[in-house]
């Protein structure tokens, strides 16, 4: 039995087979992943910043975002360079690896005496011996011609043909020398192990193994643990949680104190930050020209030097005014691009401080007002625009004396979607004092600018009647959020309806009914339909529409669309937005009104549920409805199905972080369009809701807010908000109303687990059909 070997590889078979596994291993995916690709520059984004007018501030400042956009990190060719000829260096080895496989003799694992003495099968021992000394007289390792190796294998391929005991064995173990031992090579070449070597061998695994992989991991960690999940120094949360716990009503300019306190500003805390020689010039000029920036306040650190110098930044950056372009704006742009990041952790800790108080872990409650002023802080800098400018000078070329014109008394036009939906002529005549290249930019811009609408549900999940609220209970308000662009307003066909009415009686001056009027107007157009129809409170409005069926339906149907179309939003308005209080009471009335429009038959005679027409069409119809109910409710409980479904599905496939870029050419880089939305009380001016950050709005998101209905009953209201990050004047807001009843008691008897009642109730049955037949004694006991 052949015996088996352990033994390192000294011809370098083995090792080259290792090698080459492990290199492929770390090539083929490096060469995949860190492989540079080209950068490919949105072709929208460039075109959003190319202005028509030339030679104007916004011209300068498109230009200037342009070249920001297309300009490349200047180590990032030096790294992509270093990155190539790594990997190049790799597939030269791993070529090289398979080259020296190739060259190895594989001569014994594949031996064919014939092919080597280069005769046929048939050839005789005569051919044989003959071939034999002429090849022998050329390879003789005596010979000039010789090869030792060669001559060695035509010996073993002549044995094998002429010996019978070397035939039998190359027959039998393909082997003219009979079974050979099976050996196992260890991977490594035999030179590592030995003595001379050891203390090199020793010195590289110190080296690896216990000098730079703890190194390396101590690095990452040190950087790494510094840091929260937002990628924002702890430092920084610690800041911002003591200074909204110290200050609980917090205005937007102390906000913004708190911003420029951050560590990221700080050098000690990040290496980015430069400091020059020429602040100490520049900085005290810029601060004279800053109004309100809080010189004399010595809390630590607002009243640092780092501090001060990112709070004059910020308010210079919010003022627009310009900089010295290699030295304070850079540090401004520096400044600019981290600002989002750290005012959504500013949000993030104001939540959890709200639910500490909620919890009575502290005694101070954050006011719903400093969320807001935080969350206005974002889309202020984002536009570079104090918190009381107009929205409109978001756009292009629009300067502050140009606002008179836009407030005059024919015409009241304070938000984007009212200059939007304004007729192209008007809106021409009321930015008269631009050229035509101005106005190109501001239609251009304008037209980018997002349209929200948004429809709100609220049920109690996991309950017997989910549209109704019990006190205590949980609510779920689904959210759903359309997002459209203002173009589909600048067009005379898609101006709206109340407006192109209003319109009609005007000369050519284009003179615009003032806003407040037409809501007057609306307002007494709803109260007479409400007194017509005689509705319940708002919260039941869903219900009672649908479940109202008289005779004239198509003019209900036509009354209520109309009255959607009036409804407008409550603040700017420049949102639309539908209510949607009970989705399942709203389907079964649909369904009824569909079938009372089939049948012809009398809504009041099913309503009151009287059965006095026995006929056989009044059973049929009832059957009907039964049927499509069940239908339907199967039909929502298979949407409800999916829905969760997807959701899960969203879950695992991650937060998208790509929606819509911003117009915004005053800011460092390119910025998405996000949202926060949330649900308050605007009475007790509570935040109910944490805020939940929305950042993938392409068309429309779906959104679940969940909050515990108030401990008493009685009616409530609440406030839905969907409040931009980027934009100014494009939040939306709705109301929704709730009536909490009264908590069911809890069950205190369970008759399906009462097992001994049952066990009696069976005995006195067996007791009574035992009784029903006399006996004998019972006869004698009778007698007596």
């Amino acid at each position: 039995m052949a015996k088996t070997n352990f033994q390192y590889d000294e011809s370098g078979t083995t090792f080259y087979y290792v090698l080459l596994t492990f290199l492929g291993l770390i090539l083929f995916p490096s060469t995949y992943y860190f492989w540079p690709a080209e950068e490919k520059i949105d072709p929208d984004k460039k075109k959003k910043y190319q202005a028509y007018a030339k030679e104007t501030v916004y011209w300068e400042a498109c230009i200037e975002k342009g070249e920001r956009l297309e300009k490349k990190d200047p180590w990032k060719k030096v790294r992509n360079r270093f990155v190539i000829s790594l990997i190049f260096i790799g597939w030269v080895l791993f070529a090289m690896i398979i080259y020296q496989i190739s060259q190895f003799d594989y001569e014994m694992a594949n031996f064919d005496p014939y092919e080597i003495l280069q005769v046929s099968l048939s050839a005789d021992k005569k051919t044989i011996k003959s071939q034999y000394k002429k090849l022998s007289l050329i390879y003789h390792p005596d010979k000039p011609t010789g090869d030792e190796k060669l001559f060695m294998k035509l010996r073993k391929a002549y044995d094998a043909l002429t010996d019978e005991t070397a035939r039998y064995n190359w027959e039998h173990y393909g082997n003219p020398d009979g079974p050979q031992a099976m050996q196992f090579g260890i991977g490594l070449p035999a030179w590592i192990v030995e003595e001379k070597n050891s203390v090199w061998v020793l010195g590289v695994y110190t080296l690896i193994f216990m000098i730079g992989l703890p190194t390396a991991v101590w690095y990452w960690w040190s950087r790494s643990s510094k840091f929260s999940s937002e990628q924002v120094l702890l430092e920084t949360t610690q800041l911002y949680y003591y200074f909204f716990h110290k200050t609980p009503h917090m205005m937007l300019r102390r906000v913004l104190m708190v911003l420029a306190g951050s560590m990221e500003f700080e050098k000690g805390h990040n290496y980015e930050i430069v400091e020059r020689p020429t602040d100490n010039a520049e900085i005290p000029q810029l601060m004279k020209c800053l109004p309100n920036l809080g010189i004399n306040n010595k809390e630590k650190p607002l009243c640092f030097g780092y501090s001060v110098k990112a709070r004059s930044l910020i308010f210079a950056h919010l003022s627009r005014i310009s900089l010295s372009k290699h030295t304070l704006h850079q540090d401004r742009l520096y400044i600019i691009k981290k600002c989002p990041y750290l005012i959504h952790e500013m949000v993030q800790c104001i939540s959890q401080l709200i639910l500490l108080a909620h919890a009575g872990r502290i005694a101070r409650l954050p006011s719903l007002d400093t969320v807001e002023a935080t969350m206005r802080c974002s889309s202020l800098i984002v536009q570079a625009l104090w918190d009381k400018q107009s929205p409109l000078l978001q756009l292009p070329h629009i300067e502050e004396d140009m606002l008179k014109y836009f407030y005059s008394r024919r015409r009241n036009i304070k938000s984007l979607k009212q200059l939007a939906q304004m007729k192209e002529e008007d809106r021409r005549s009321l930015l008269r004092s631009i050229t035509d290249d101005q106005y190109k930019d501001v239609m251009k811009v304008l037209s980018l600018m997002p349209n929200l609408s948004m429809t709100v549900r609220t049920e109690v999940v996991d309950d017997e009647e989910q549209h109704v609220v019990t006190a205590g209970s949980i609510i779920t308000v689904t959210i759903s959020i359309t997002r459209e662009s203002l173009s589909k307003f600048m067009s005379d066909s898609c101006i709206d309806a109340r407006e192109a009415e209003n319109d009609e009686g005007d000369g050519e001056d284009g003179e615009v009914i003032d806003d407040e009027e037409d809501e007057k107007e609306a307002e007494k157009e709803v109260e007479e339909k409400e007194d017509e129809k005689k509705k319940g409170p708002a919260w039941k409005k869903p219900q009672q529409k649908k479940k109202s069926k008289k005779g004239g339906k198509q003019k209900q149907k036509q009354k209520s669309k109309n009255k959607e179309a009036a409804q407008t939003t409550k603040q700017n308005g420049d949102c639309e937005r539908t209510i949607e209080v009970n989705p399942a009471t709203q389907t079964r009335s649909s369904s009824n009104r569909k079938f009372d429009g089939e049948s012809g038959s009398e809504s009041e005679e099913e309503d009151s549920g009287s059965e006095e027409s026995g006929s056989e069409g009044g059973g049929r119809e009832k059957g009907g409805t039964t049927v499509n109910s069940e239908e339907e409710d199967e039909d929502q409980e298979w949407a409800k199905f999916q829905n969760k479904l997807n959701k899960r599905e969203k879950a695992l496939e991650g937060k998208s972080r790509v929606s819509h870029s911003v117009h915004c050419p005053y800011f460092t880089d390119d910025k998405q369009e996000y949202w926060w939305v949330y649900i308050c009380d605007r009475k007790t001016h509570s935040l109910v809701t944490p805020p939940y950050h929305l950042t993938g709005l392409v068309s429309q998101e779906e959104v679940e807010l969940k909050f515990t209905a108030p401990g008493k009953p009685g009616h409530y209201g609440f406030t839905v908000v969907v409040r931009s990050d980027s934009y100014l004047g494009l939040d939306l807001l709705d109301d929704i109303k709730l009536d909490v009843k009264e908590a069911r008691e809890a069950p205190t008897e369970h008759p399906q687990w009462e097992f001994e009642d049952d066990e009696g109730e069976e005995d006195e049955n067996e007791a009574i059909q035992e009784s029903e037949f006399a006996t004998d004694d019972d006869y004698d006991e009778d007698s007596d």
